[in-house]
């Protein structure tokens, strides 16, 4: 499947995706572009064309939460839900299970990684709204960053290469543990 058939096929589904979260015409139109230039670069990565509306939703939804949060405009998390009523979920994707995994944190490593790594504050910051030194902070937010890579470990049997960075297929969302 080419850029210009899935274009055909889903561009309107995606625009009224985008539209629903940021509720602005002209805004809708650049967020949308930019969904599809990030399709067109990856889409040779795509292995299961029956996936490929599920793959676009997700780089929409990621392409709306960055302008969020780069605009340090504040809107609820809960906006940005994968289900919804103009798509049907196909495909359980490794962001389906950080939700979960960061909800499981305790509340000391995820109020920090939630300022830093979701509000985009910077870690001085951060230690001036909780009232800590910045060192715990800091600590905290890197504690918060193995506990999730842990978390996939635990959740979708991901494994840890020697760089460190974690490899592995998504389980179906039926055994998953997070998002269970």
């Amino acid at each position: 499947m080419d850029i210009n058939q899935v274009w055909s096929e889903y561009n309107q589904d995606i625009k009224r995706f985008i539209l629903s979260k940021v509720k602005d015409e002209q805004l809708t139109n650049d967020l949308l572009q930019d969904t599809f230039i990030k399709a067109y670069s990856k889409l040779d990565t795509v292995k299961n064309e029956t996936k490929i509306k599920s793959w676009l939703f997700s780089i929409a939804r990621n392409v709306s939460l960055d302008y969020f949060r780069k605009s340090n405009k504040t809107v609820p998390l809960n906006t940005f839900d994968i289900k919804d009523e103009s798509w049907e979920e196909t495909a359980h994707s490794p962001q389906d299970c950080l939700p979960g995994i960061i909800k499981n944190l305790p509340k000391k490593y995820r109020d920090p990684l939630f300022l830093s790594e979701i509000k985009g504050l910077k870690q001085a910051a951060v230690a001036k709204r909780l009232k800590r030194p910045l060192p715990t902070v800091k600590s905290q937010i890197q504690r918060a960053r193995k506990l999730i890579k842990q978390g996939y470990i635990d959740c979708c049997d991901y494994i840890e290469n020697e760089k460190g960075q974690l490899v592995g297929e998504s389980k179906d969302k039926d055994g998953c543990k997070a998002c269970n």
